[in-house]
């Protein structure tokens, strides 16, 4: 099981500790609600050093990621980043990333950790089409860098005290280099929360002058260690999706309400868009929905989706008890005729139909 540069942080102070994605990751420190809550109102700081990094560069670079990538991604400017998802071919989805644009010869992708190696797979793949060398052109550093994301109302104020430039005001999917307790780093604005904050990319030889320095800084906020289990709890009540969970090698992009991460443009030629422009055409069979519960009970990932009447209709994805709103909240695919946000469905827990409604998300 692999650790990450701060592993030995969380166990000094107490984390309960599981593996994740083939790292020894923290799932909680002081308990899920508590920790919701600090992110929510105040400051956190999560160790997703577990994910992936992977360079593409060279003259190419942009018409690998057009082909692999279903956004535009050629509508990036230097220091903006983009959402996007990695058609399979089939389908589905390899994994949704976040592409940083550092120059027209020079882009990093966020993939998700557990994918990292079946994305470099499918990349290296993709890009030997294009005479594209990993080593060379492309290059996964996963192993090579360490990822804090503070996250939270007051982590830009946080960050602010580490860095003698601006950072405060940073825009929302945006990042730059810069230097934090003086230390080279990535800085980007994006988040998997929420609530603000930001990703700090750095060599894993920084981390520790920047994990002392982070909780210097953040002493006066409050900070607290954040772990897996409210990152989860963030995230869903968000309605972000999550890889494994609610899109996978067998959800389209389309099925899953990423529509707006999926663009069509003039000479774009991705992996899949023959497919998707005959599924946006015909339309879905199923889409992904937020469900609020109506009944007591906790939705959970697996549970069956019903009608009224106990008909099948679908699945829950992701579910929880909303530590925000107190009441059970879920993502989960229904077959299209139930998708209308105001219908009213069951789920099935314990045998029994509790019912629930089809909401807009975010949740809150």
């Amino acid at each position: 099981m692999k650790t990450t540069a701060f592993t030995k942080y969380h166990i000094a102070a107490g984390a309960k500790m599981a593996e994740f994605a083939g790292y020894n990751m923290p799932i909680e420190f002081s308990g899920i609600n508590d920790e919701h809550h600090t992110v929510r109102q105040g400051v956190g700081v999560f160790d997703v050093s577990h994910m992936g990094e992977i360079w593409v560069k060279g003259d190419k670079a942009l018409d690998l990621l057009q082909r692999i990538a279903s956004n535009d991604v050629s509508k990036l400017f230097d220091g903006k980043v983009q959402y996007a998802t990695m058609p399979n071919g089939k389908g589905g989805i390899v994994d949704d990333i976040l592409i940083y644009k550092f120059s027209d010869t020079k882009y990093m992708l966020c993939v998700n950790a557990a994918n990292t190696d079946k994305d470099w797979a499918h990349i290296c793949a993709e890009g030997a089409k294009m005479g594209m060398t990993p080593g060379v052109e492309l290059e996964n550093a996963s192993d090579n860098i360490a990822q804090l994301a503070i996250q939270g109302p007051l982590a830009m104020k946080l960050v602010q005290k580490m860095c003698d430039e601006p950072v405060e005001d940073m825009v929302y999917y945006t990042f730059k280099m810069t230097k934090l307790a003086g230390c080279d780093v990535i800085l980007s604005a994006t988040g998997y929360t929420g609530s603000g904050g930001c990703e700090i990319y750095m060599y894993n030889a920084d981390a520790d002058t920047i994990w002392e320095a982070m909780w210097q800084a953040g002493e006066e906020f409050g900070l607290k260690n954040i772990g897996l289990g409210a990152r989860d709890t963030l995230r869903l009540e968000k309605g972000f999706a999550l890889y494994g969970n609610d899109i996978d090698d067998t959800t389209s992009p389309l099925e899953a309400g990423l529509g707006w991460v999926t663009k069509f443009a003039e000479g774009k030629e991705f992996i899949d868009r023959e497919f998707l422009a005959k599924q946006k055409a015909e339309g879905v069979q199923r889409k992904l929905v937020g469900l609020k519960m109506i009944d007591r009970g906790i939705p959970r990932h697996g549970y069956d989706i019903a009608t009224a009447e106990g008909e099948k209709i679908g699945v829950v994805t992701s579910g929880t008890m909303s530590p925000m709103l107190k009441v059970g909240i879920a993502l989960g695919y229904v077959k299209s005729e139930y998708a209308a946000v105001g219908t009213t469905v069951a789920v099935v827990i314990r045998d029994r139909l509790l019912k629930a409604e089809v909401v807009k998300y975010p949740f809150v």
